[in-house]
């Protein structure tokens, strides 16, 4: 029996392999007579599991060795206080606002720092991003935030800002939650990266943290030891017990992203590059069928479309939970977009195969018939 195509924005879609092995190893991980879940987070089952995601990790986008790699809780939502806390000094952050996320992310860090906000597209409804040229960005910030990948409107950036050019000495932080390991990231703009795993990187309960060496041990003296990121990096994302079977899933989802390949055997790319390749046909695919519709709407410009996260609305919004329940009935689920904003979202990351957008832009276009 196929599997229904799950759209949901996150907890996501996981790869079907990834369940699989995880269910052939529920009761005994490799001979062990534990279960991931039954071990201790110390013994040495559970350290080579841990040690492999990390270095799988590394691997997958091209991490250097001057920046460490966090196993994290707390989830995105909570970095947004965990970020200010070890790096703004108490002083002062830039942040660039362009949707729901990066918005709580600078009311959140109100909270312990002077935060100022550089630059927005608010304007715009969050349907673009604001230009370079326009962003204000101080000289004794701490750091400036970005959200790279906007969730909920449907916004990403395609490259990163490079700050210096911008006249910042600033470390970047960026919350790539929704985005990470779709792409590969630029590192030498980044002093910073962040993001929850249930969209992309594995199930919700653990938080991936990269950060350059050089930005540990500033944390506040009211930061919670669990949380100083100097004190989780020295004892190796041990210092209390970590999230252990959502890192075992993690690392099951690293070495899939690892195994994937695309191209003839003398051109073919593997990893994330091979992901890359399929995460822009499936937009491409996506956004065609909206863009070619009488019925169907989306707002972002493109330029900064979202690879991830592909919001779009029904002209006649009567026609709304007809569209829903036909699309449930032919197993394409959780399409219903965000409460802020209405309309669908379609969520196809990583672990959505090309046949989960086929079967949508189908299912969009037998609709559109329908109800012309």
């Amino acid at each position: 029996m196929t599997r229904p195509f799950n759209f949901s924005a996150g907890p996501a879609t996981l790869p079907e392999e990834v369940l699989q092995q995880a269910a052939a190893e529920m009761l005994d991980w490799h001979g062990s007579g534990m279960s991931v879940m039954e071990m201790s987070h110390r013994g040495k089952e559970f350290t080579s599991i841990y040690e492999n995601a990390e270095a799988d990790f590394r691997a997958l986008i091209a991490v250097p060795k001057h920046f460490k790699i966090l196993f994290m809780q707390g989830g995105g939502l909570a970095e947004n206080a965990i970020v200010p806390l070890n790096l703004s000094r108490g002083a002062s952050a830039d942040f660039v606002v362009t949707g729901s996320w990066s918005e709580k992310s600078q009311k959140e860090a109100r909270r312990y720092c002077d935060v100022q906000i550089a630059a927005t597209n608010e304007s715009s409804g969050h349907t673009s991003l604001p230009p370079l040229a326009s962003w204000k960005l101080r000289r004794n910030a701490s750091y400036v935030h970005i959200c790279t990948n906007e969730t909920i409107n449907g916004v990403e950036f395609q490259d990163l800002p490079d700050l210096k050019a911008l006249g910042s000495d600033a470390p970047l932080v960026i919350d790539f939650s929704s985005h990470a390991a779709s792409r590969q990231v630029d590192w030498s703009r980044v002093g910073l990266a962040f993001g929850g795993a249930q969209k992309n990187l594995g199930p919700a309960g653990v938080t991936l943290v990269v950060i350059r060496e050089d930005l540990l041990g500033h944390a506040l003296p009211a930061c919670p030891s669990a949380f100083d990121y100097k004190i989780v990096a020295d004892n190796h994302s041990m210092y209390n017990t970590p999230p252990t079977y959502a890192i075992y899933i993690a690392g099951l989802t690293f070495q899939w992203l690892k195994r994937q390949k695309e191209g003839e055997a003398e051109n073919e790319v593997r990893g994330v590059a091979a992901v890359e390749r399929r995460n822009i046909a499936k937009a491409k695919l996506l956004y065609d069928a909206i863009d070619h519709s009488q019925l169907y709407l989306n707002n972002v410009s493109r330029d900064c479309r979202s690879r991830m996260n592909v919001p779009f609305f029904l002209r006649d919004e009567s026609r709304n939970e007809a569209f829903l329940a036909g699309a449930k009935t032919r197993g394409l689920l959780q399409l219903k977009g965000h409460k802020s904003v209405g309309g669908m979202r379609a969520s196809i990351y990583n672990a959505m195969p090309l046949a989960g957008v086929e079967a949508l832009v189908d299912y969009m276009q037998e609709f559109e018939k329908k109800h012309a």
